[in-house]
């Protein structure tokens, strides 16, 4: 299992999300970009799907820092002059998540495909490594 935190500014903002089941926050926070994310819960990984149309697999970052799984971009200036736009809703924005693994992620196996504008991470998970439900008794 692991948790999802969001880098803001000077430190992180967590966002925790269980069993993937929680609402991951609105996509934009402030000035900055907040690329959507979709996790999946496979057999034997969680895969991550990260929606960036447009850009260049060179230009991904992924990194793993102790348990940190950081999937970053880093847009690169695009100025054409004589641009004059009429409406603009796609970004090419930066942008940054990082997601906090545990011990039952195989991160030597963890591998990444970015194929028609989505990014795959795969994070295999340790065969065997899943906890039985447990049933907390109230006093």
């Amino acid at each position: 299992m692991y948790h999802h935190h969001r880098k803001c500014g000077h430190g992180h903002s967590g966002m925790g999300f269980g069993p993937f089941g929680k609402q991951f926050g609105r996509a934009f926070a402030g000035n900055q970009y907040r690329v959507p994310v979709n996790v999946l819960k496979t057999e034997n990984s969680y895969e991550i799907f990260v929606i960036a149309p447009d850009r260049a697999k060179e230009d991904f970052k992924i990194s793993l820092k102790g348990n940190e799984l950081t999937i970053a971009y880093q847009a690169k200036e695009d100025i054409k002059e004589n641009q004059q736009w009429i409406r603009n809703e796609f970004t090419k924005a930066s942008f940054e998540r990082t997601f906090v693994i545990d011990e039952t992620i195989e991160s030597e196996g963890i591998k990444a495909e970015y194929k028609n504008g989505v990014l795959q991470v795969t994070l295999p998970i340790v065969p065997g490594s899943a906890k039985p439900a447990q049933e907390i008794a109230v006093a």
